[in-house]
């Protein structure tokens, strides 16, 4: 299950993002997963519930996936537009010469975190937590 070296990955990523902002903790961790990243959204949320435990600053924080849509560009009209899995056409007139825009990304989005209330008017945040 390749999910949990990408939750691994992810969460070396949040461990580095709490150090350089003097957090206590992640709170929520919000992700952007394309249909095409080779990523299944349900194993990497379990992957994620797993390997967050290695470390008291990611313990109790949470994941949050957004998914992503597929839209793809078309070389003989022009346009932008939908796709979907399996059938990379264009939306308005349905060739199959078309360029990936969006669809196959894995995104940190943002990580909430919980500052202490010392560090907090230092990063001139209100209320403790920190949208990275």
């Amino acid at each position: 299950m390749h999910e949990l070296s990408v939750a691994q990955a992810l969460l070396d990523q949040i461990d580095a993002i709490t150090a350089e902002r003097a957090a206590t903790c992640a709170v929520v961790v919000t992700i952007r997963v394309g249909p095409l990243s080779g990523v299944e959204p349900a194993l990497l949320d379990r992957a994620f519930a797993v390997a967050r435990l290695r470390d008291p600053r990611t313990a109790t924080a949470t994941l949050s996936i957004e998914p992503a849509e597929i839209r793809v560009a078309c070389r003989d009209c022009g346009r932008d537009g939908a796709a979907h899995t399996g059938k990379l056409a264009c939306s308005a007139c349905g060739s199959r010469a078309t360029r990936l825009l969006q669809g196959d990304e894995l995104l940190l989005l943002r990580v909430e975190l919980e500052i202490a209330a010392d560090a907090a008017p230092q990063l001139n945040q209100s209320e403790g937590v920190c949208h990275v």
